[in-house]
């Protein structure tokens, strides 16, 4: 019998879907075989567990007999969104077709483009000051993923400021990303 995935993850099987992703996130640092003492099978056995957790918390509810079966389906989560908060928080964001410490590298290197770096923690975190046009404090979490890295967001907005949208800081850190190895036109 195969373990359960929940049990694998060390959450319950009622956690949202961003809690999985953390606690995902959390055993991929011990575990992947860039890290050290990480082992590839431990891994293997880690996104195995993730996609079938991921899996039965998304798979929709059997309706019960007799029921409509035009009633409304719950959405599916969000992407997080400013919502007048001082902290938003974007779970995999975007994903760098590289293992982290190539993908820290590019980050660390963009960074210096867009503000000035406060934390540098390889090949995992990136704490960034960004300056215009989105003034905000913003923590780059980067998650081993099958031979790529997905880079997670968190910002925060400056003084009484509030954070910027995420989706425009998301851009503008792959917009420049993009600008890494190319000639000047």
């Amino acid at each position: 019998m195969a373990d359960d995935p929940f049990a694998v993850l060390g959450v319950d099987p009622g956690v949202s879907v961003q809690e999985l992703r953390a606690a995902r996130r959390r055993m991929a640092m011990r575990l992947h075989p860039d890290h050290a003492g990480g082992d590839a099978d431990a891994m293997r056995r880690l996104n195995n567990a993730f996609d079938a957790a991921m899996a039965a918390l998304t798979r929709p509810s059997p309706l019960p007999a007799g029921s409509d079966s035009h009633q409304p389906q719950p959405e599916p989560e969000p992407r997080p969104r400013r919502a007048g908060s001082r902290v938003v928080h974007d779970v995999a964001s975007f994903t760098i077709e590289a293992l982290p410490a190539e993908a820290f590298e590019a980050l660390l290197v963009v960074s210096t483009w867009v503000g000035e770096v406060l934390v540098d923690d390889p090949p995992y975190q990136l704490d960034v000051a960004l300056e215009d046009p989105y003034a905000c404090w913003c923590r780059l979490d980067l998650l081993p993923d099958a031979g790529a890295t997905t880079i997670s967001l968190t910002l925060a907005g400056t003084g009484a400021a509030a954070p910027p949208d995420v989706d425009d800081v998301r851009d503008l850190w792959v917009a420049n990303l993009n600008q890494l190895g190319r000639p000047d036109e």
